[in-house]
């Protein structure tokens, strides 16, 4: 028996069994697709003679359809009737490229307004200005 090598067991969650039980390097390809959408939290475990050490990953599994709410943010306030724009697609197996809100129809932001009414305030104000200094 080789004393020198680890023994590794990975777990998701808190699950009481390891899904697998390995002796390091070794490359491990973690199934997502078992497991639910959500928060998860990868523990391994390494043990050396009486020794042990744990690395623990939190990580977030997307499975299903990507889900966008335009209209209310995380911990936002509020009361009342608010609009929604939802949307759902699909992101297809390519781990390489995931879309980010791309295909998301938005609204207009508060702020492009502000700039917008600014401007045209300005150049009403302008005009308004220019006109009664000319001289007659």
């Amino acid at each position: 028996m080789d004393t020198t090598k680890t023994t590794t067991y990975i777990y998701i969650d808190d699950q009481p069994h390891p899904i697998a039980k390995l002796e390091p390097p070794v490359v491990f390809e973690l199934d997502t697709t078992k497991l639910v959408d959500g928060e998860h939290t990868l523990k391994i475990i390494s043990k050396f003679e009486n020794k042990e050490g744990i690395k623990i990953i939190p990580f977030k599994v997307q499975n299903g359809p990507h889900i966008h709410v335009d209209g209310l943010s995380d911990h936002d306030t509020i009361n009342g009737i608010i609009p929604l724009m939802l949307n759902s697609y699909e992101t297809g197996n390519n781990q390489s490229f995931i879309i980010k809100g791309s295909e998301n129809p938005r609204t207009i932001p508060v702020w492009v307004w502000v700039l917008i009414l600014s401007i045209l305030a300005w150049g009403a104000f302008y005009s308004i200005t220019s006109l009664m200094n000319t001289p007659q």
